[in-house]
């Protein structure tokens, strides 16, 4: 053996292996906490969604993290999103969280902007102001911003409507789109969904009617509000086109409870009928001004499609059924009526 071997490993020699494994040891230490920084488990399940607002700052993306308890921990959070450089790269949009997901794998979400989209449907509503306060709880924009273009002459008018027949553009149905679309953006998706539902056939078959689109939509609206069930809509609407061409007034229940501005009445009653509107078709002839509701797909193609019959009156059938008795005398409607008035009375229906 030689000298050194029978001496063992000298000092300088075993500092130098611990030294190493002491390097080693930490090395390890911070590339496990390199790891479990950026891809440990960090977000919670509090929120099922992050929010971030047009225009926001990182440090409003943040505040609304650590105030939120949305990260296990934000002073973490914080240190791997400045070293991912997000704080320049904020996105607005709603983003799906998930319980677990790691620092990289949110930041890296935000940084690209993989929003969710939002699944938005509609239909039936009669007043702006509720189709407004539906739409903000979808998108971005608040319900006032909203209702400001709906009522905006000048912004409306691009698109061919006024504040009267606006609702004619909005064509119930599901979208999908982005949580922070402008509400600019909003009607000018919805102005291009109006163009593509308006085929070539659909214009051919509302020329035929002798409509334009906006008011077979307003005819359809009235329709939609007085058919309970959709096989009766085009009876309905072909009714009620008999009373257009002859010039008769259309004498709708559903346009003087619109212009009464009253949905509870469930019996219009003489004082109802008397009430000065544009809108009120038993004192005006012809259609309304516009849409007193989102008229349905169906409803609008029923009117393109009409049913050809000589029927110029209906009453809703005494049984409630939703059904209606059609006639085309005034003899016969009268009938009609009288059995559905006593069918109310029976039920103590006042108003």
């Amino acid at each position: 053996m030689t000298e050194e071997k029978k001496k063992g490993l000298s000092p300088f020699r075993k500092f130098l292996i611990a030294f190493a494994l002491i390097v080693v040891v930490i090395l390890g230490i911070t590339v496990f906490n390199y790891y479990l920084r950026y891809m440990g488990k960090s977000v919670t399940d509090n929120e099922k969604y992050l929010y971030i607002k047009t225009g926001s700052s990182f440090d409003d993306v943040y505040r609304t993290i650590r105030e939120n308890e949305i990260v296990r921990d934000s002073i973490v959070f914080l240190w791997v999103a400045q070293n991912m450089d997000y704080p320049l790269a904020v996105k607005p949009g709603k983003y799906r969280l998930e319980d677990g997901m790691s620092n990289r794998v949110l930041i890296n979400m935000l940084k690209a902007g993989n929003q969710e989209e939002v699944s938005m449907r509609f239909r039936g509503y009669r007043q702006k102001q509720d189709f407004a306060a539906y739409v903000s709880k979808q998108i971005e924009p608040d319900s006032a911003s909203l209702i400001n273009l709906l009522d905006s002459t000048e912004f409306i008018s691009k698109y061919g409507f006024n504040k009267d027949n606006v609702y004619a553009m909005f064509i119930p149905n599901t979208y999908n789109m982005y949580w922070n679309i402008s509400g600019d953006a909003f009607f000018k998706r919805m102005y291009d969904e109006y163009q593509k539902f308006w085929t070539k056939e659909r214009l051919g078959k509302a020329k035929a009617v002798g409509l334009d689109p906006i008011q077979v939509s307003t005819l359809a609206a009235i329709v939609d509000a007085e058919a309970l069930h959709d096989k009766e809509m085009p009876t309905i609407a072909g009714l009620y086109l008999n009373r257009l061409r002859k010039g008769i007034k259309l004498q709708a229940d559903p346009t003087v409870i619109y212009a009464n501005n009253d949905f509870t009445i469930r019996r219009v009653l003489n004082r109802h009928l008397t009430k000065d509107s544009p809108y009120n078709t038993y004192v005006y002839k012809g259609l309304p001004p516009g849409p007193i509701m989102m008229p349905s797909i169906n409803a609008i193609d029923a009117v393109l499609n009409y049913e050809t019959h000589n029927y110029i009156y209906m009453c809703a059938k005494e049984d409630f059924s939703g059904y209606h008795n059609f006639a085309v005398t005034v003899a016969e409607h009268q009938a009609n009526a009288r059995r559905f008035q006593q069918a109310l009375n029976e039920r103590n229906i006042k108003r």
